[in-house]
């Protein structure tokens, strides 16, 4: 075998390797998937998305410690924080890298994050990466915005420039929040989710 057909074999192998472990993504308009499942957050508490969502809605942001497009975009989670309450949604942030549990996304190494970066709202472990397989979800970050009926309305990045907040041009979940709390339709309800790969376990 030439050198030109070991690469397509090895391209063709990674691919179904690595498409095979994400699900399908939750389409626009489907229900909050899992609104009853529990999950404990950093405080100890056990809670659920659906006691999280508030009257307009549930802001769901699959996130970490440890992926650098995370930690590009954390210090605007606060602010995505503060957007959110004002206009009466709830937020939470879930750790699905079960496979690194014990390479920096652990409980305990959670707790610090949160602490450090000044988390006002839930961040929880998500176990074996169940809700995350549940939304389709295959990064970090990757936001899901759901209207006060739990219905998805938005899914996708954050803003279109991770490396400098001061350079954003589109601010696509302020954007959304902003509109669907008004009763408008949506710019866009699906982006491109920039991020590391989930990392699960078979």
């Amino acid at each position: 075998m030439n050198k030109n057909n070991l690469l397509l074999l090895f391209l063709v192998v990674f691919f179904i390797g690595s498409t095979g472990q994400n699900p399908e993504e939750l389409a626009i308009g489907s229900a909050l998937p899992m609104a009853d499942h529990k999950v404990e957050d950093v405080s100890g508490r056990s809670l659920t998305l659906g006691e999280v969502a508030d009257e307009n809605g549930l802001l769901v942001i699959f996130s970490c410690n440890t992926c650098p497009w995370v930690m590009k975009w954390n210090d605007r989670y606060p602010d995505m924080s503060r957007i959110a309450k004002e206009n009466k949604i709830g937020m939470i942030a879930l750790n699905p890298n079960e496979d690194y549990r014990d390479r920096g996304d652990g409980m305990d190494d959670m707790i610090k994050y949160a602490k450090k970066s000044d988390y006002d709202f839930p961040y929880a472990l998500d176990k074996n990466h169940e809700i995350a397989d549940a939304f389709g979800a295959s990064r970090t970050p990757h936001v899901y915005l759901f209207n006060g009926e739990m219905e998805l309305v938005y899914v996708g990045a954050i803003d279109d420039n991770a490396n400098d907040a001061s350079a954003v041009k589109e601010y696509y979940i302020k954007d959304a929040i902003e509109q669907l709390v008004a009763g408008e339709e949506l710019t866009r309800s699906n982006t491109k989710s920039l991020g590391c790969t989930i990392k699960r376990v078979s």
